[in-house]
């Protein structure tokens, strides 16, 4: 069970819950190397004007400003930016995901990258967020984006959805489902039925699970000036949900007519049909996804935890094809973002899954008395060098004292030498003890490292 924070919103782990969470970074990082991304780490601050510039999330974003002391030594201090950047666009703030940032690096770097550029990102994040169980101010983002250099094919979105789903399906989590639409066919649909305000429908239309049906066609209609025959043909496109590409006929059925709608169609039914081939019961066609964020301008993604829906999205993104541009050059991306810390938070509170020990070390090595602190110290090396996890007693106490330590560490076996230079190793949660030579002995290969295993 994961503790609560001293400080709201700033999570810590103890060491076997950290233990947890390396092995979900781990599993992430695995997966996406073997799919050929590399990683990268971009600076945690950005300008306020950069962070801005897309979407409506100054409210989120903590600025950073520098306090002149008279010694002459500074420091930091951190609070939201809003005001400070609509003043001063310039002003810094620490970034709140790891798609914005990464959009500055792609041009600044373009001379040196292989275009398309497969890259995944493992960092923190800061966002002005009230705090709540799934909802840090500094969490831990994993993402994956592909970014192409003028163009990008639309193959790609298919191929992320479904790294998404083989990284998502060996972590120690539920059972899971990649809600997914597409913006060109929701925007082209609300164009065909008379809302220009695409964007403020989408926004609607985002809120929908929050505040239900009746509430977002108010909005429709107050905010943006829809009849209630328009509020309504939006409600029935985002009610639509398949687990197959029989959502197409559904949308047609609706009667509305329009070039980028059909554009939208036709690249949902792709992801969909290679979804239902390579990730069955692992992804949904949901036409009332519409992630809030603008920059997104085609596919668009929402996961969730079955049976632990109310925890929100645990992966989300899409593609982008305006982000990260270069005078007249472009560089259109698709990518998906998975929410660790509130992955790792839901894991630890459910117990959903446990590390095997509480430490990586596996062996204690026991002092006969004193001046055999230097013998332990030889065999502890020994068995380092073939990748066994190993600590020294720092005491010669009673052996039974020696046992007990290592019990409450959590190490499994002690290493005991005696005067004749006999070796012994003792499993104390069995109380087997046998012979053993330390240039060849090994635990059992479930105890050679720390598992962290599904409950």
């Amino acid at each position: 069970m994961a503790r609560t924070a001293s400080l709201s919103g700033f999570p810590e782990w103890l060491p076997e819950e950290r233990l947890v969470e390396l092995h979900v970074l781990d599993t992430l990082r695995r997966v996406f190397e073997l799919h050929g991304f590399s990683s990268i780490e971009t600076r945690a601050v950005e300008t306020v004007g950069q962070l801005l510039r897309k979407g409506e999330i100054d409210k989120e974003v903590y600025g950073l400003s520098r306090l002149q002391e008279d010694d002459g030594n500074a420091s930091a201090d951190t609070g939201n930016a809003a005001s400070t950047g609509k003043s001063d666009p310039h002003a810094l703030a620490l970034h709140f995901d790891l798609t914005v940032p990464f959009a500055r690096y792609v041009v600044e770097n373009a001379g040196y990258l292989a275009f398309p550029f497969r890259r995944y990102q493992i960092q923190k994040v800061w966002r002005g967020e009230r705090p709540q169980e799934g909802r840090a101010r500094e969490f831990t983002q994993a993402d994956i984006d592909i970014v192409g250099d003028g163009d990008l094919p639309f193959r790609y979105d298919v191929e992320i959805a479904l790294v998404i789903a083989e990284a998502l399906s060996a972590l120690p989590i539920p059972a899971f489902l990649l809600r997914i639409n597409n913006r060109k066919l929701a925007e082209g649909f609300y164009n065909g039925i008379g809302l220009t305000d695409t964007a403020g429908v989408l926004r609607s239309i985002d809120k929908l699970e929050k505040i239900g049906p009746a509430k977002v066609a108010e909005l429709l209609k107050s905010e943006l000036g829809a009849t209630d025959e328009q509020a309504q043909s939006a409600l029935k496109l985002a009610s639509i949900r398949t687990e197959d590409t029989s959502f197409v006929e559904q949308v047609r059925a609706l009667g509305v007519s329009n070039e980028l709608s059909e554009e939208g169609l036709t690249e949902l039914e792709q992801v969909i049909a290679a979804a239902v081939q390579r990730a069955p019961g692992k992804v949904v066609a949901d036409l009332s996804i519409a992630r809030g964020l603008d920059y997104y301008t085609g596919t668009v993604v929402e996961t969730v935890l079955v049976g632990h829906e109310q925890l929100g999205s645990i992966c989300s993104g899409g593609r982008y094809d305006a982000l990260a541009s270069k005078g007249n050059r472009k560089f259109p991306g698709v990518g998906l973002s998975i929410g660790v810390t509130r992955l790792v938070s839901r894991i630890l509170s459910q117990d959903l899954a446990k590390a095997t020990r509480s430490v990586p070390t596996a062996v204690l090595v026991a002092l006969t008395n004193d001046d055999s602190w230097g013998a332990a110290q030889d065999v502890a090396a020994a068995l380092r060098g073939r990748g066994i996890a190993t600590e020294v007693a720092a005491k010669a106490e009673k052996f039974g004292k020696q046992i007990k330590f290592a019990d409450r560490r959590g190490i499994p076996f002690v290493w005991f030498t005696d005067d004749d230079g006999k070796h012994q190793v003792k499993d104390i949660r069995t109380g087997e003890q046998v012979d053993a030579d330390p240039a060849t002995w090994a635990p059992a290969t479930e105890d050679l490292h720390v598992r962290v295993l599904k409950a």
